[in-house]
């Protein structure tokens, strides 16, 4: 037999119901950790002039986006990220508001790259940001709320490890061995692709400078090339209790050519999967664009949707935590009104509006059916309650599917009924 004619493009998803749950459940999880660390939610749009991207960003971004002209003869892209769309909207209204700014976005970006694993053309990301403060003490702040995250999703210690680096300490490096100013960003490019590079490829090229493989790799691992950025966020994460989810990774360079200082990453225990988060300070990003109009030191990272979906399924407690989440909010109702007496459909109709209007997620059967029928279809909507209405109405029997056991009660006390059984067990209520 013939498959369909149509399917998603090449990277691109369709969300079936339990796909959108669990993306619900990222995004609940994401929203609800930014909001208590105190930071407020703001949205950009998904298309930007492609100046935009192309003014600093480097790396493999620009040959990586979703890039067309419009009915108007713009040059558009599809966002491949975040932070330049920021950068865009707070120098344009910073003024309005107190600093230092903390905001976060939860939202799609689209990259034209190879689809695998961790990684797709079209995805959704958590970006959090501060703006307007240039110490460390934002940067640890916004290390803190990565590592919140983390464990909001049900990881704890041993799970997941924050790698931290600074581009000053690169930067100092580079100067002191004679790498021109003009080729350092070549050379942090070289730096931030030392785990993925063929060792015979880095030296020829680290040779250009004069430079060897092995001075590279003493440097990365020796404890006093850590900044003092780095010691102060060490100190600060520890004074919270989240010093030991911290270690310095001097191979920690970050791709973008925004990067300015201290950037990090957020990597599982076992490093089987590509960054689960990464990001760091780009003090002069809303400078360059607004043409020096605004010049506001920043710091910001960026969860993506695919990588942290693939830990939450391969880690076992945090697996099983998403899974509860979704077992009570992924159904399609609470409680499921199976009409047991078709005469008494009107009733139903009745009961199950005004279950709805109480904030009760209620269904019911559109057309008459069999009863082990519509109990059928109380299972599968995932209901926790079928709540029975037959010849005996307004007297009704409230079945709780988990444990096969029934409860009574009466019509016209159904809602406060539903109410307080919805907050309780499904087991059966004690006398």
């Amino acid at each position: 037999m013939a498959g369909p004619s149509y399917q998603a493009l090449p990277g691109f998803r369709d969300f079936i119901p339990r796909e959108c749950a669990v993306r619900n459940y990222l995004f609940e999880t994401w929203r609800s950790v930014a909001r208590r660390c105190g930071y407020v939610e703001y949205e950009t749009p998904i298309l930007e002039d492609t100046a935009l991207y192309l003014k600093k960003s480097g790396g493999e971004l620009s040959a990586q986006l979703f890039r067309f002209e419009d009915q108007g003869g713009r040059d558009v892209t599809l966002r491949p990220e975040v932070t330049a769309s920021l950068a865009r909207l707070v120098a344009e209204h910073q003024r309005h508001f107190p600093k230092p700014l903390k905001w976060f976005e939860i939202g799609q970006c689209f990259r034209y790259e190879k689809p695998q694993k961790g990684r797709g053309r079209e995805f959704h990301q958590f970006n959090a940001d501060i703006l307007g403060e240039a110490g460390p003490a934002a940067d640890a702040e916004l290390i803190a709320l990565a590592i919140e995250t983390m464990l909001a999703f049900g990881f704890v210690a041993g799970d997941f490890v924050v790698r931290v680096s600074d581009r000053h300490a690169w930067i100092g490096f580079a100067k002191h061995h004679g790498v021109p100013e003009a080729a350092v960003p070549e050379f942090l490019n070289l730096i931030d692709k030392i785990e993925r590079e063929k060792p015979e490829t880095l030296g020829q090229k680290l040779a250009t400078w004069s430079l060897t493989l092995e001075q590279v790799r003493s440097f990365i691992t020796n404890p006093a090339s850590a900044s003092s950025a780095y010691l102060a966020i060490q100190q600060d994460l520890t004074a919270r209790g989240l010093g030991d989810f911290v270690e310095l990774d001097l191979s920690i360079v970050r791709g973008l050519a925004y990067y300015t200082g201290v950037v990090f990453e957020v990597f599982d225990s076992r490093k089987s999967m590509r960054a689960v988060a990464g990001g760091g300070r780009y003090d002069t990003l809303v400078a360059t664009i607004s043409d020096g109009a605004v010049d506001l030191p920043a710091t910001g990272f960026a969860m993506g949707d695919y990588v942290i979906r693939n830990l939450i399924e391969e880690t076992t407690h945090a697996a099983m935590q998403m899974e509860v989440w979704l077992q009570r909010n992924a159904a399609a109702c609470d409680v499921y009104v199976v009409i047991a007496d078709e005469s008494k459909r009107g009733d139903s109709l009745k009961l199950v509006t005004g279950l709805r209007r109480a904030g009760i997620s209620a269904d019911y059967p559109l057309n008459p059916a069999k009863v082990a029928k519509q109990f059928q279809s109380a299972e599968k909507s995932g209901a926790r309650f079928a709540l029975v209405v037959g010849a005996e109405y307004p007297e009704l029997k409230l079945k709780i599917l988990a444990s096969r056991t029934e409860e009574s009660g009466h019509a016209d006390e159904a809602v406060v009924w539903l109410t307080e059984r919805l907050q309780q067990p499904d087991g059966p209520l004690l006398a």
